[in-house]
């Protein structure tokens, strides 16, 4: 400070006062910038209602009190659908399932593995080698992948005898359909409907 002002007392009150007024309106602008930006982070109903200081306090509390409520929800959704995919992964990691059900003179098996089954080609094959000691020709094999299951489907023909009548083929073909799912049913776990 300058010899001036510390010798004359009013002068200093008068400069501290002039500083505490920028002070103040400095710190008012401020707050007015910060309502500003929180004003706008709210959604309002109407936004060309102009609302007063307390209104937006209160409109941005329950804005912020929604928020926290949709962020609970959404971390339970998230918790419950890790579940499933834990599920999921659970499901394939389980034995094989196979289908086995006629069309016709065929018998298609449908086998369902786990990629994670270390294990599934080897499982096709021996599905295949059954069917073919059984007596069933496969005529056409395909697999797919979903998700964490592999998707083998086994087309098969019955090997017809020249002299085999059409009810002796049938019952030939449900016998055989039941040889193999007996034998399929070591492998894992077998639905029929033959």
């Amino acid at each position: 400070m300058n010899m001036e002002m510390r010798g004359n007392p009013s002068l200093l009150a008068s400069s501290s006062r002039a500083d505490r007024k920028t002070i103040e309106r400095n710190r008012r602008n401020h707050m007015t910038s910060l309502f500003i930006t929180l004003n706008s982070l709210i959604q309002r109903q109407n936004p060309t209602e102009v609302s007063s200081l307390p209104d937006q306090l209160d409109a941005a509390t329950n804005y912020i009190k929604r928020l926290k409520i949709k962020i609970e929800e959404l971390r339970e959704k998230k918790e419950n659908l890790t579940g499933l995919e834990s599920l999921n992964s659970s499901i394939g990691s389980m034995a094989p399932r196979i289908y086995i059900h006629r069309t016709g003179s065929a018998i298609v098996v449908d086998l369902i593995t786990g990629s994670s089954c270390h294990d599934h080609q080897g499982l096709f094959n021996e599905v295949v080698r059954v069917m073919n000691e059984e007596g069933a020709e496969v005529v056409s094999a395909s697999f797919s992948a979903v998700g964490s299951n592999v998707f083998h489907t086994i087309r098969s023909e019955m090997r017809q005898h020249d002299n085999a009548g059409l009810e002796e083929g049938d019952s030939s073909l449900m016998l055989t359909a039941a040889r193999i799912s007996h034998r399929l049913e070591k492998i894992g776990c077998v639905d029929y409907a033959y």
